[in-house]
């Protein structure tokens, strides 16, 4: 793989039936130490997409490389291996509701870095909650004691516990407030700048979002890539429904 593709798919195919196709013939190269936002109307295969970057979900047929690894031809021990090199913060968050701010950012390191102990654990996971913004005051509440976007930004410094080369996001502003989402999209943008060489894919509705942090958009149709490009690219295009969503999408911009 090229060092300048961090995720290659070609001809992804996936039917949860074997009748109906959610992934089409997807092909897409998503380029590595860049912002990349996958977009679309609901149902056209975001989600599942993630899940199979991630090796959630296994194609029905086709080809993913990460970091220039073909996941069909990896053991469930080196898929692990892997994941701890993509960080994820999930919709909602999905924080454990048992566990504390520090533990729930020391949960990653607990299960992957198990030689270094607790002091230095706890030393990263301060080191990370600061780089996202959260003061040391709030480090031993509950999540259910945290605001939203505090939650958020715990599920980032969790995402971050690892020093990943990717960093995935998945709908990271559904259910906010517009501050707040205005809030998360300056923390998305931030993290990815302060960490050199990292690579960001954000799946989102957003359209706005998307336009304000990524260096390239990806819109999905019909489970393949309806158009891959620059915001310029997008602005041209001539295609009917990639019209229709930037004309719905950023009319609040």
């Amino acid at each position: 793989m090229s060092d300048e593709v961090a995720v290659r798919i070609r001809d992804l195919k996936k039917s949860f039936d074997g009748k109906d196709y959610v992934l089409n013939g997807m092909n897409l190269d998503i380029p590595r130490g860049k912002v990349t936002s996958i977009i679309g109307f609901s149902g056209t295969g975001k989600s599942v997409l993630l899940k199979h970057i991630l090796g959630i979900l296994k194609p029905t047929s086709g080809t993913i490389e990460v970091l220039g690894r073909d996941l069909q031809k990896m053991s469930m021990p080196e898929l692990i291996e892997l994941r701890t090199k993509l960080g994820v913060s999930f919709q909602y968050s999905a924080l454990f509701d048992d566990m504390t701010v520090m533990e729930n950012v020391c949960f990653p390191l607990r299960e992957h870095r198990f030689s270094l102990g607790q002091k230095q654990w706890e030393e990263i996971a301060a080191r990370k909650l600061g780089q996202v913004g959260m003061e040391s005051k709030h480090f031993h509440k509950l999540p259910s004691e945290l605001s939203g976007g505090m939650r958020k930004r715990v599920a980032l410094a969790r995402a971050l516990a690892l020093d990943p080369e990717i960093l995935l996001y998945d709908e990271p502003t559904t259910g906010l407030d517009p501050i707040l989402t205005e809030v998360v999209d300056d923390l998305i943008h931030n993290t990815h700048k302060n960490h050199a060489g990292s690579t960001s894919v954000v799946v989102s509705h957003d359209l706005f979002a998307a336009f304000r942090l990524s260096d390239y958009i990806v819109m999905l149709d019909k489970g393949g890539v309806l158009l891959a490009g620059t915001q310029d690219e997008f602005h041209k295009s001539k295609n009917e429904l990639v019209m229709k969503f930037l004309s719905k999408g950023l009319k609040q911009g």
